[in-house]
């Protein structure tokens, strides 16, 4: 599809999926590092492949906006914390496209009209597109579903969980202060639940619209499993009693029956008060009920103390492989489901 073309690409922030992006796109076969944006002064000036762990390659980190914006690239991997849109307009209207894991985009007729019409505005003047991938969302609610639904030609309901052991996990502040484990269950936080479904309802929503499956209401609600004992963990201790496993389910359904769904099953522990969620370990279960029932499971088979260094990369590799496909796409918001398969090209 690319005919051996080369990419000019500019990695746009350093966090644990935008490093391993880093990394990706110096070792890539077809891409070449044009530039790198990074949130602190510490970084800025240093080398990128430095920063990545690499051999020094010739490209300095900067904090400028401006300079990288009149630096010629073909694409942007747009990995910050947060959407700045007129950040992401800046970008496009250079004509540069974007490949984000922020989850802002999946489903361009669900979003903001305002919101839509700046950036599909911006795609039309720089002639770029612009598209929200990753692992999940994006890879387990559409490009995987996709596929395993053209068995189909009655759809009852499809079901999606996503399991996320983080036992190993050293970062007690996340854990306990920002995701609430260890603490006596009690109501979720509603704003938890809001970014949950915001995210993976528009990406079901791409995928109700692509299939025909009609969805009249979206739901999410979180439940808490309190640990049975205490359970030692990486970060610390999660106390019996206290939270140790937490599930947010999102439901699109259609006259009161749910057709899509989808489970974030995040757990310190499997010793808690709730059999019913049958917990496994990490990875994802995908069930389609209808005329040609499925279960799929998919595991990964990465030992407790490597598990921390391979999870970004779940993230990063199906943005990076996406540059290609969206670089030859025509221009404006593009979707899983009208771009052509993300293959990875390997050398």
């Amino acid at each position: 599809m690319t005919g051996g073309r080369r990419y000019r690409v500019i990695q746009w922030a350093t966090g644990n999926v935008g490093l391993r992006a880093l990394r990706s796109v110096i070792e890539h076969p077809l891409l070449d590092l044009a530039g790198l944006w990074v949130s602190s002064d510490a970084k800025a000036g240093r080398d990128a492949g430095e920063l990545a762990g690499l051999p020094r390659c010739g490209i300095t980190a900067t904090n400028s906006v401006d300079d990288l914006v009149a630096t010629p690239a073909d694409c942007v991997l747009y990995m910050r914390q947060g959407t700045d849109l007129d950040e992401l307009c800046r970008l496009l209207e250079s004509g540069k496209n974007i490949v984000t894991t922020r989850g802002d985009f999946h489903h361009p007729a669900g979003m903001a009209r305002d919101v839509r019409e700046r950036i599909e505005t911006a795609c039309q003047a720089g002639s770029a597109s612009l598209y929200s991938t990753g692992s999940s969302p994006g890879f387990v609610t559409e490009a995987l579903p996709l596929p395993l639904l053209s068995l189909s030609r009655r759809l009852e309901c499809l079901t999606i969980d996503e399991y996320a052991d983080l036992a190993s996990r050293d970062s007690p502040a996340l854990l306990f202060d920002v995701m609430g484990f260890g603490r006596q269950p009690g109501a979720f936080d509603p704003r938890q639940i809001a970014h949950v479904k915001q995210d993976f309802a528009g990406s079901l929503a791409q995928l109700a619209d692509a299939t025909g499956i009609a969805i009249d209401d979206w739901d999410a609600t979180g439940e808490f499993g309190a640990a049975t004992r205490d359970i030692p963990i990486a970060a610390g201790i999660v106390p019996v009693g206290t939270v140790a496993a937490q599930r947010i389910t999102v439901s699109g359904s259609h006259q009161g029956k749910v057709r899509l769904r989808f489970r974030a099953n995040w757990y310190c522990g499997r010793e808690i008060d709730r059999d019913d969620w049958a917990l496994r370990p990490s990875g994802w279960r995908i069930r389609v009920e209808g005329d040609t029932p499925l279960d799929v499971a998919v595991s990964f088979p990465v030992a407790p103390e490597n598990y921390a260094a391979f999870t970004p990369g779940l993230t990063a590799h199906r943005a990076v492989n996406a540059v290609p496909a969206l670089c030859e796409a025509p221009p404006g918001i593009r979707t899983t489901v009208d771009l052509p398969q993300i293959v990875a090209r390997f050398q």
